[in-house]
């Protein structure tokens, strides 16, 4: 009976496992090998069952392990040769052949008793010693993935030690231990879980094992009052090994106890939505796939327009909705103390009324959870903390409402609702999918708002700093004019004069326009209007104008003509604010030289002063920041900036020399054929 009751509960195990396995959804070949051998488990553990099998007996034994031993060898090959994907390659495979050498000699023997029994128990021996060796070979190729591989090793490798603790001890009793046997089958259907916790880890392959929840829930209950059934049995043996017995006052006792705990466990809501829950976490596939799930919400997020906030938090809703299966939604944005809706699917979507807006703001106060209006009118203990609870149901048009944290701050919250055939309950499962999704979608909420905020405060800040050009070409047409009523007392009659005075105000007038058109446009692009330019001309006219009006006055020292292609009118500026600061550096007995010369690829300009010179320090950190100067509110700070700037949108190179008291050298590099 011990004998007979260990193999029927392996045989049951194993076929439950078979049924599960075809439930799998997937189809691949390690599950119909490993299919295969659950069968054959089935059938092994059945024939070993004497109530069914009359002629059980040593050499039907011999037999049927190792039939079972071949078949699990196959096994360990496939999981060895992960590569392979069909039978007919697998068995041309030559570490198939060769692995299948001893299991097929020992079952070839055993058929047809080819040798004596000693000879037989030794190659059962050997045939338990190479498949640990191969579970061995198996666990160290798993690299990184032998976390999955333990459970099936532990599996493999304990059933295989109990056939060589069967066959060694066979080999050297010359026969078989009936007691081994017996409690064999014990060990290998104690042993199952780890092959069913190996099968869900190991995922590529492609066994997904599900049964009905309600089932597993059910059996686990009842696996439970089997345990504590169990509990009990092993005190009355314990009663009896040590003598004595049990009182009818302590059996009464124990007897009430035992069934008001098992009610307690069997009627708990608590205690079974736990024990649902631990299941469902553990041992079932996600109802979402999230890999596809991500996938489809990215592309929904990515392939919409988010150049303005109404689009934004559209494409966040339909995310959200998407991502759910849901058809109608409204998105609400706290501004100030209230909410206000930013966006809602389709257009007649419903609004929440004020007092549904009041409650939930007032529930979120205290716990941002989901809220299930279908949850809560079955279960409104839920929501302890939310008011007026049949107002709410009532007057709610929505199934769900999403809370929208932003650095545990309330920044809003999303409803949404679906026909009745199509909502879905809300469950751990999908309460944590719904926490993942609005994660993903308020993140890109948030960048995208901030995003708009830092363009639209980019564009601020480009018209900002295109006016602070601007303001500094006026301070140079400012000067012109300045020199022009300066000389006009004196020179009023001169007809030179007021010829030049006029060719000063077209100029003039012209840098205006200019700058006007610069404002209206919002133009912050240096001028592109480039033209081939005389630099000698160019410098002499630029001192000649503007800077013979200071001290020490500018010498020129070049060569001929040198010509390049580049805005005139901007190199004029770059180079009078660069003369100007030498000389204002310079003492009026000191010199500001300027040295032109060229190469056949570029235009060199150096402007040189003795004057009051810059550090290194200055030279590194302000010299080129914009909006720092050293002459207080004489100055902008953006001329030496400006200068770089041009230069190097211009492919140009400036350097700069300076030693505090001994003077500086501005070095510009202008590639000709711009």
């Amino acid at each position: 009976m011990v004998f007979d009751l260990g193999y029927g509960l392996t045989a049951l195990g194993y076929f439950l496992l078979f049924l599960l396995l075809l439930t799998t959804r997937k189809s691949g070949f390690a599950r119909h090998l490993l299919m295969l051998s659950t069968i054959i488990m089935v059938a092994w553990a059945v024939l070993h069952v004497t109530y069914i099998n009359n002629n059980l007996s040593r050499e039907s034994i011999l037999v049927y392990d190792s039939i079972r031993q071949s078949v699990w060898m196959l096994f360990i090959c496939a999981c060895i040769q992960t590569s392979v994907s069909n039978l007919f390659s697998f068995l041309r495979q030559p570490t198939t052949l060769i692995a299948l050498i001893l299991p097929v000699t020992t079952m070839l023997s055993a058929g047809f008793q080819l040798m004596p029994s000693s000879w037989q128990f030794s190659l059962h021996t050997l045939l338990a010693i190479q498949a640990l060796v191969m579970t061995e070979i198996m666990y160290r190729q798993a690299g990184e993935n032998k976390w999955a591989f333990k459970p099936l090793v532990i599996y493999l490798a304990a059933i295989n030690l109990m056939d060589f603790a069967i066959y060694a001890n066979a080999l050297m009793l010359n026969t078989l231990s009936w007691d081994f046997f017996a409690a064999r089958g014990y060990i290998f259907f104690t042993l199952m879980p780890f092959l069913v916790i190996a099968v869900r880890r190991i995922k590529h392959w492609g066994i997904e094992i599900f049964v009905s929840r309600d089932v597993v829930l059910h059996s686990t209950l009842l696996l439970l009052a089997g345990i504590y059934l169990l509990v009990m049995s092993l005190l009355g043996y314990l009663v009896k090994y040590y003598g004595g017995s049990w009182s009818l006052s302590i059996q009464l006792a124990l007897v009430v106890i035992s069934l008001t705990l098992l009610a307690a466990l069997l009627m708990s809501h608590q205690i079974r939505t736990k024990v649902k829950v631990f299941i469902t976490k553990h041992f079932y596939a996600n109802q979402y796939d999230y890999r596809v799930e991500w996938v489809k919400l990215t592309k929904t997020l990515t392939e919409s327009k988010t150049d303005n906030l109404p689009s934004v938090y559209e494409t966040a809703l339909r995310g959200w909705m998407e991502g759910i299966g849901y058809d109608s939604g409204i998105v609400y944005k706290k501004r100030n103390l209230d909410f206000t809706p930013v966006s809602r699917l389709p257009a007649h979507a419903e609004d929440l009324p004020r007092l549904v807006i009041q409650c939930i703001a007032r529930f979120y106060d205290t716990k941002p959870w989901i809220i299930d209006v279908d949850e809560l009118k079955s279960k409104p203990e839920n929501y302890a903390h939310l008011d007026e609870k049949s107002a709410f149901i009532h007057h709610c048009p929505y199934q769900l409402i999403i809370p929208i944290v932003v650095n545990d701050d309330l920044w809003g919250f999303v409803c949404l609702d679906a026909e009745l055939p199509n909502r879905r309950a809300l469950n751990w499962e999908l309460r944590d999918y719904i926490s993942a999704l609005s994660d993903q979608i308020t993140s890109f909420i948030i960048n995208a708002e901030n995003s708009l905020a830092l363009a639209e405060n980019a564009q601020f800040a480009a018209f900002n700093r295109m006016s602070a050009f601007v303001v500094h070409d006026l301070k140079n047409v400012l000067a012109q004019i300045n020199l022009i009523i300066s000389n006009a007392k004196e020179h009023k009659d001169n007809p030179e004069f007021i010829e030049d005075t006029f060719e000063t105000l077209e100029y003039t007038k012209e840098r205006m326009d200019k700058m006007l058109k610069q404002l209206m446009q919002k133009n912050t692009e240096p001028n592109k209007g480039k033209n081939n330019v005389e630099v000698v001309s160019l410098i002499n006219d630029l001192i000649a104008q503007k800077c013979a009006t200071l001290l020490p006055l500018p010498k020129v020292d070049a060569n001929g003509e040198i010509n390049l292609q580049i805005d005139a009118e901007k190199l004029s500026n770059v180079l009078y604010h660069l003369i100007q600061n030498a000389q204002q550096a310079t003492p009026d007995d000191g010199s500001v030289n300027l040295q032109i010369s060229q190469t056949d690829a570029e235009v060199e300009i150096q402007i040189a002063d003795n004057g009051e010179g810059m550090s290194m320090d200055f030279i590194k950190h302000r010299l080129f920041k914009p909006f720092d100067t050293t002459k207080g509110n004489a100055g902008m700070g953006i001329g030496a900036y400006d200068a770089k700037t041009f230069i190097e949108e211009s492919k140009g190179i400036l350097e700069v020399e300076s030693e505090v008291g001994q003077g500086t050298t501005f070095l510009i590099k202008l590639p000709k054929g711009l």
